[in-house]
């Protein structure tokens, strides 16, 4: 069974590769020059993928290779669509790939040791109410929003790595919840996270985080009534937060009716609508679409794009990559060797789960658009390495839940011997 696995992996593997490899044969045709670059970057990228899954097999034969080989296809995906746009863009993203993978062989080696992160709850709270409270004061604006930070150069989104700090302290909280005290520490600390994103101007992060935690909470504890309670603080704060601050109700505003104001407030929604629909069922064709008409078409709506270009059936096919790896991780965080670890790998899940339904319902007009990256695919160092970390802490547990089945069927050869 283990073997048609590993086999299965390999095959979807190299049907991946090939699909990297003709998407960029195409890029290297679409001018009347030859682009030798585009076939040079794919070689690149095939390298790194087939580096890491190397990297990953090598440390253990037990990691899941498929979550590990989806997140390579969403990651392929964005990174065709970034060429597409702009060579430099796309450079700096197999850049991010390449530190994000490094980020992620270190979170697979750190979950050998998983009390590490329970000796480092209270640092990890700390240190994340420090960064973003700074924010308040030395962040850089970029989107409306205030939360990014500028070092040599370099731009850094610290709630990306927030919520990861997020899941830990979480899963420590809820590992034993007998009394109030055993969670309302963790509710503090992401009440405290959620209103310093609000305040600057993060709403999406700071939805992500609050769904995080109330689905956390609930499937810890099983207590409803007090999950309504959340749910209750939560809608009560985001119409507090519509009639305090203008730049809420100017959003609400745009996603009731985007083409009142088409050529200036709600020329976004309106493009990324009229691009997914121009696209149709098939799409028009890689290089055949204007993805530059919609504004952030790299980050918040690059969903919009490959719908343009690829097709609603292939951005369909994007969300069923999604789902698969949202029940890859369900069934890794089931398997779990112990109920932190469980809690662990089901907020790494619910986080991506979350992420991926907030951004492109927010593309598509379901929700109002609340500006955060599409996992694994839009443009964003901060972004890439955080969803790697995730990935990394997934493919940790993962290894441990076969090695401890590999030990209980080892226990198990030898009493019956």
């Amino acid at each position: 069974m283990n073997r048609v696995r590993q086999l299965s992996a390999a095959g979807l593997l190299g049907l991946v590769m090939i699909f990297e490899l003709a998407a960029f044969a195409l890029l290297s045709l679409r001018d009347e020059s030859f682009d030798y670059k585009a076939l040079a970057f794919a070689g690149g990228l095939i390298a790194v993928l087939l580096l890491q899954y190397i990297i990953i097999l090598w440390i253990s034969k037990y990691a899941d290779r498929f979550i590990l080989v989806i997140a390579n296809l969403l990651a392929g995906i964005g990174m065709i669509v970034q060429y597409r746009l702009s060579y430099e863009v796309a450079f700096k993203q197999l850049v991010w790939f390449g530190i994000g993978i490094v980020a992620m062989i270190a979170c697979v080696l750190l979950m050998r040791a998983p009390k590490f992160f329970r000796t480092m709850d209270i640092p990890l709270m700390a240190l994340s109410v420090a960064v973003l409270g700074v924010l308040l004061v030395v962040g850089t604006e970029n989107g409306g929003a205030k939360n990014w930070i500028k070092l040599g150069g370099i731009s850094i989104q610290p709630s990306e790595f927030v919520k990861v700090a997020l899941v830990f302290v979480m899963a420590n909280h809820f590992t034993k919840v007998k009394k109030t005290w055993d969670w309302l520490p963790s509710a503090i600390f992401a009440i405290i996270v959620a209103g310093l994103l609000v305040a600057e101007r993060d709403l999406g992060a700071a939805l992500l985080i609050c769904g995080t935690y109330l689905i956390m909470f609930y499937t810890a504890t099983g207590k409803i009534g007090t999950t309504l309670v959340g749910l209750g603080a939560g809608a009560v704060g985001a119409v507090a937060s519509y009639y305090v601050f203008d730049h809420v109700k100017a959003r609400v505003a745009i996603w009731l009716n985007p083409w009142a104001t088409y050529s200036t407030s709600g020329y976004q929604i309106a493009q990324g609508l009229m691009a997914i629909a121009s696209g149709g069922l098939w799409g028009l064709g890689l290089t055949k679409g204007l993805p530059k008409s919609i504004p952030a078409y790299n980050t918040d709506y690059i969903f919009a794009v490959i719908c343009e270009e690829f097709g609603i059936v292939f951005g369909i096919a994007v969300i069923a990559l999604y789902l698969v790896f949202i029940i890859r991780g369900a069934l890794i965080a089931l398997n779990a060797r112990n109920r932190y670890l469980m809690l662990v790998a089901f907020g790494c899940t619910v986080l991506i789960t979350l992420q991926s339904f907030i951004i492109i319902a927010g593309v598509i007009k379901l929700i109002p658009l609340t500006g955060i990256t599409m996992p694994f695919v839009s443009y964003g160092g901060s972004s890439m390495i955080a969803c790697m970390m995730l990935l990394g802490i997934l493919e940790g547990i993962s290894i441990q839940n076969g090695e401890m089945l590999q030990d209980a069927m080892y226990e198990a050869g030898e009493e019956n011997a």
